[in-house]
């Protein structure tokens, strides 16, 4: 069985982490499979939004114990940088919009994963766990990167050395995930995001996700330099375009992402 599934539903590229028997930890294999994944859609025309989300109870309990005690697994500094680094930089540096359903528990380097995707939604059952401290290691996968910037500086710290399990429902209240859905809801509820994104003006999209993960270091002189800059690049696309024409004439925009 695959680790990695993938499919192609209208113009959204759906990566679901596929071992549930392992609550859809990550060995080697389930790592590189899903760098693999976001590259191929990436890359592809006909994707215009990524959606990631988990098979069974789990999204991701993180790393796989069981791997790192596996004397001929690569070392825990491998891991970080050929595994989970490479992740979570290409969803922060695609142009696809990457949306995230939290089916289950997110721990470790699961949650983080799905923190740093663009738009997280998550199940009502489903939780958070910052579980590094509990054998004594960091937060890795830009947690110590993203936490602070999501629920702020003093929570985000607490959570990390604490090792508190965070509810879905008190995940959305202080600001670390976009919505919650019931259990059942959850998959379609998410792919429905998706899809509304990949139907939209794609360029802006992407551009409104550069100039956000931008500000966190611009200052505001160069943030409103960047904005004309991109203004004027989104104002030059077929998609602006439509958009003033199907605002005239009162209709429905179709947009091509161009």
């Amino acid at each position: 069985m695959s680790s990695i599934t993938k499919e192609r539903i209208n113009n959204v590229g759906v990566i679901t982490l596929n071992r549930p028997d392992a609550y859809n930890s990550f060995d080697r294999e389930m790592a590189l499979s899903l760098q693999s994944a976001l590259d191929d859609f990436e890359q592809s025309s006909d994707v215009k939004a990524i959606y990631l989300t988990g098979n069974g109870k789990a999204f991701s309990a993180g790393q796989d114990i069981k791997y790192l005690l596996d004397p001929d697994s690569v070392a825990l500094e491998r891991i970080v940088s050929e595994h989970y680094n490479p992740i979570v930089q290409k969803i922060y540096d695609m142009s696809t919009i990457v949306v995230c359903g939290v089916n289950g528990v997110a721990a470790g380097a699961g949650a983080n994963i799905a923190l740093v995707c663009d738009v997280t939604v998550a199940a009502a059952s489903a939780s958070f766990i910052q579980a590094f401290s509990k054998i004594g290691l960091i937060p890795d996968s830009g947690g110590t990167y993203t936490m602070p910037r999501l629920v702020g500086f003093q929570k985000a710290l607490a959570l990390a050395l604490l090792g508190d399990k965070v509810s879905a429902t008190e995940a959305e209240r202080m600001g670390m995930l976009y919505k919650v859905f019931p259990d059942e809801e959850c998959y379609e509820s998410g792919l429905a995001i998706a899809t509304k994104l990949s139907q939209m003006p794609t360029i802006a999209l992407s551009e409104t996700k550069r100039l956000f993960n931008a500000s966190l270091s611009n200052t505001f002189s160069e943030q409103l330099a960047l904005e004309g800059e991109s203004q004027t690049l989104c104002g030059a696309t077929a998609d602006y375009a439509e958009g003033i024409s199907a605002f005239v004439e009162k209709r429905k925009p179709q947009y091509q992402g161009k």
